[in-house]
This record gives C-alpha cells, structure tokens and sequence, in this order.
C-alpha cells in the first residue's frame, strides 16, 4: 500500500455560520492542497469535510496519516465512538441523536477502504502543515462574505 500523509483543518466564522475547511495530501515529495466553503455550517461539519474530500482523494487503498486539530474527529474514531453511534442508530451513550449522520456515515466506507492513523495536533501551535490548513480553511469562509 501506498503511505500517504494528510493534513486537514476546519474553521468557521460564527458556529453556525460560513465555514471552510482545508487540506493537504503529501506522497513522496509531492502536495496537493484542496480546500472549500460552505454557509450555514458548523466548525465539526467543516472538520468531517476536510478528512472526508481528502481520504476521497485517494485512488487506491492506502495506508494514511491523517492529522487534525479536531478531538471531535480524532476520538469519535480513535475511542470508537463513531462505530457505537452507528450500531445504536446514530444514538450517543447519552441516547441524544448523534450529529452530523450524513457525513459519518460518508466517512465510514473510507475507514474501511484506507488504513487511517489519526493523528491529533493542537492547533494554532505552530505545526506547519496545520497552520496552513487554517489558512486555507479561513480564506475560503471569508469568501462568501
């Protein structure tokens, strides 16, 4: 399998509000940055897109690197929260429905088809590859204004 790295960022102005999101793909010593907006969206919708235009990127299963300022993204995968939602018909441990369905349930075939190591990074901490996502995902909301 190919290794690729993935850096992705969301960000929103008002929550909810005009939202844009960010990502970078690094395989070899090539990038490629994809990015986009959306009005009336949450941060975490902006979060979900970014992995979920990224990992669609990819033409064949690959083994990925996926790191994100997103706790919501990283533990609803990494503590298999995401997987506990859907088996309980997208209800929470709290029974509360869980949010936004249509993009984890976009998500999840992707986990299936890549192997994906998320990784979380705190952010506005100065990591390169995510401060350039926030830029990205800043400039695409301020867009729409």
């Amino acid at each position: 399998m190919k290794k690729v790295k993935i850096y992705t960022d969301g960000a929103c102005s008002g929550n909810p509000g005009n939202g844009g999101w960010g990502a970078i793909l690094v395989y070899k010593q090539n990038e490629k940055e994809i990015c986009g907006s959306e009005e009336k969206t949450t941060n975490n919708r902006m979060e979900l897109t970014a992995v979920i235009k990224a990992l669609s990127l990819l033409k064949e299963s690959c083994t990925v690197d996926l790191t994100t300022d997103s706790k919501y993204v990283c533990d609803a995968v990494n503590n298999g929260w995401v997987y506990s939602w859907k088996k309980n018909g997208w209800k929470k441990s709290d029974k509360k429905p869980a949010l936004n369905v249509d993009l984890w349930e976009q998500l999840l075939p992707l986990l299936e088809r890549h192997n994906v190591n998320f990784i979380w990074v705190k952010g506005h901490s100065g990591h390169h590859y995510n401060e350039r996502c926030d830029r990205m995902a800043v400039r695409e909301y301020l867009k729409l204004k």
